[in-house]
């Protein structure tokens, strides 16, 4: 066969490749056959795309069958994208230009790979060309690049078994282990606490994205990623929708929102966990450098997440760490938003080793997260052995827990709403004056437990019942505006302050954009504040916050001269039950007490309710619908590096380590 080769990029003259025993090998056996290889570059290939295909950008190769059975066509190969390619893959520009002749040749002879089995057959037929040519199958993982059986590489074996599922892209079983991936990956957090679910999930969708050969926009990537998105949401937030069902008549009336709820988490799943994968999509990328890209990303999308739809930074990614006390409270230092940098940096890292295990820049990224790891661990063991060294704090206080349904809340006539109220009240007062112990200098009641309206300056009759200081949950109402409130008052039934809940929960305490459904229309608090309350003639002064307001990072303590010596929690998870989320509400207060270096007073209406140290360790605790009362102290109170700079600057150092090694880690390597 007659072979043209037209050097379009003289670059391409010094690489000694025998095109003519390539294109004959892979060619028809018939005489007087010719074809023409163009030899040039991404910016000659770029121009061809846009003008036949309608692609904006560079390709490896492109071919242009002409139909005749002797005038095969013309193949242009692209020397800055094989290059590229073969870096990534761990070998030489010649290997690999091999095989995009081979590619292109069987392309003009009618071949095809659009369909799953049209690619099937090309792709065999490439593997036995090559394979005659003295090269390896050029789609044989590159997991398997350093081993020629891969039985010498961790995972091997898992590796195996995702080949032999012939995952074509755009396939069935794409789409379906994008979709497996993202649903085990929620089974990291509690009450599960399988950790090596969630970084086997997030490293097998890493692995799906980083071996495709073609990547497309930036919507056909969120696309194509959508499967794992909406699966690891709906995973992990599927048990808010249970609110719906906790009392009967509001059931009947939100039920119907259900499914367009779930189709809703979804869809914001899609909007936010699949940015990470499309921000590595892109052929122009060392695999080192997509490391540094996708862990920084990754923690953009959690710091995002604070602002966004509302804000709900629920379950980052750190808190699967819940079960190792020295490796979570290295969040001391760099809060959720750096453990969560580390640890997905660390499972991206693992991937690219066993896909090049020689490659020494995998080897150097993996090391350098490894040693990024063990300093967060050792300020973590620092931060655990300061709490433990302190004695324990002084005053006492009583944590109430009353552990009443929503339906035995739930009244429908104002003479039944009074006497109701009335029962409640007397039911409270009973609970939290138990005989026995030490008198407490605080009773804490939780979130909606006072069963009336607080208005203007009313007293709080319930404290001087108790003759004593007490913090108690209840709508107050001001300036024609109703609020989700913190009442302190004295043991005088003098209230004292009054904190009211700014973040408030979309769908349950308002209605977003006004349109919305919503069973509650309350008004937003002025936001943070310290609060200071006398005990024996000494000050007490905590960060007050109600139900989920805690899990949005540094955000509770302002920055003032006055620092608390404690967190005062109050909610109500009575709406969530049994549920996952009622287990990693609690995570995430554990996770603000190491972050800021808080102890946190945790008062929940149907439990878990619970003193917890600025370690996270939690003291002790009333179990969910467990009716009681938990007297304690608190201590440990210190001031974190990571309360020091902050969430926002932790995000400038992680976007920075990112930036500078996506961009040293990027540089091309020599292996020609």
């Amino acid at each position: 066969m007659q072979v043209y080769v037209n050097y379009d990029d003289k670059r391409w003259k010094k690489y000694a490749i025998d095109f003519e025993r390539i294109a004959s090998a892979a060619g028809p056996h018939r005489r007087g056959a010719e074809v023409s290889i163009t030899l040039t570059n991404d910016i000659e290939i770029h121009k061809l795309n846009r003008q036949y295909r309608n692609m904006d950008k560079p390709t490896n190769v492109l071919s242009f069958e002409l139909g005749d059975d002797l005038l095969l066509g013309d193949i242009y190969i692209s020397l800055d994208t094989v290059k590229r390619e073969a870096d990534a893959a761990g070998i030489s520009v010649a290997e690999h230009t091999a095989h995009m002749v081979v590619h292109g040749m069987l392309h003009l002879q009618g071949y095809d790979h659009i369909r799953d089995d049209e690619a099937v057959v090309m792709e065999s037929r490439e593997i036995d060309i090559m394979k005659k040519l003295g090269y390896k199958n050029p789609y044989a993982d590159e997991e398997n690049a350093s081993c020629s059986n891969g039985e010498c590489c961790p995972g091997a074996k898992t590796i195996s078994f995702l080949k032999r599922l012939k995952i074509r892209e755009n396939g069935f079983w794409q789409f379906a282990l994008y979709a497996l991936f993202g649903g085990v990956a929620a089974f990291g957090f509690a009450p599960f606490y399988f950790w090596f679910a969630t970084c086997f999930g997030v490293a097998g969708a890493y692995w799906l994205m980083v071996r495709r050969k073609n990547y497309g926009g930036f919507w056909r990537e969120i696309l194509r990623l959508s499967p794992f998105g909406a699966a690891y949401a709906i995973a992990m937030f599927w048990w808010t929708l249970h609110s719906i069902y906790v009392v009967p008549e509001l059931a009947r009336q939100f039920a119907i929102w259900t499914v367009p709820a779930l189709i809703g988490i979804g869809l914001v799943g899609v909007l936010l966990f699949t940015i990470p994968f499309v921000a590595i999509a892109r052929k122009n990328i060392s695999a080192p450098s997509r490391v540094f890209v996708f862990s920084g990303v990754w923690a953009f999308v959690l710091w995002l997440r604070e602002w966004l739809f509302t804000g709900f930074p629920w379950n980052p990614i750190a808190n699967i760490t819940m079960p190792f006390p020295q490796i979570a409270n290295s969040m001391s230092l760099w809060g959720a938003l750096g453990l969560t940098f580390v640890i997905v940096g660390l499972v991206a890292a693992i991937v690219e080793l066993l896909r090049m295990v020689k490659s020494w820049r995998n080897w150097f990224v993996f090391l350098l997260l490894m040693i990024i790891a063990l300093c967060g661990g050792f300020v973590g063991a620092h931060n655990i052995a300061s709490v433990s060294k302190d004695a324990g704090g002084s005053a006492m206080i009583r944590i109430v827990q009353p552990a009443q349904s929503q339906s035995q809340k739930m009244v429908y006539s104002r003479e039944s709403a009074l006497k109701q109220a009335e029962e409640n009240l007397i039911r409270l007062f009973q609970l939290a004056s138990r005989d026995g112990g030490d008198k407490p200098d605080l009773i804490v009641f939780p979130e909606t437990t006072y069963p009336f309206t607080i208005v203007n300056t009313d007293d709080m009759p319930l404290a001087a019942a108790l003759k004593t200081n007490v913090i108690i949950g209840a709508t107050s109402f001001a300036d024609g505006h109703a609020y989700n409130s913190m009442i302190v008052a004295d043991d005088s039934g003098k209230i004292n302050t009054i904190y009211s809940k700014s973040h408030l929960v979309p769908f349950g305490e308002y209605s977003p954009f006004g349109i919305m459904p919503s069973p509650a229309h309350l008004s937003h608090g002025g936001g943070a504040e310290i609060i200071s309350i006398n005990m024996d003639n000494a000050d007490f002064v905590f960060a007050p916050a109600i139900c989920y307001e805690i899990i949005f990072s540094d955000s509770l303590v302002p920055r003032v001269e006055l620092q608390p010596s404690a967190i005062i929690n109050i909610t109500n998870d009575t709406w969530f039950g049994k549920t996952p989320g009622t287990y990693q509400h609690l995570d995430m207060v554990r996770r603000y007490a190491i972050e800021s270096g808080l102890p946190i007073i945790r008062a929940n209406y149907s439990g878990i309710s619970a003193f917890i140290l600025p370690s996270g360790e939690i003291v002790s605790s009333l179990p969910i619908d467990q009716t009681g009362v938990l007297d304690g102290t608190v201590w440990g109170a210190h001031m974190t590096p990571y309360r020091m700079i902050g969430r926002d600057g932790w995000l400038i150092i992680i976007l920075l380590i990112s930036c500078i090694g996506a961009i040293c880690m990027n540089a091309p390597q020599k292996k020609d």
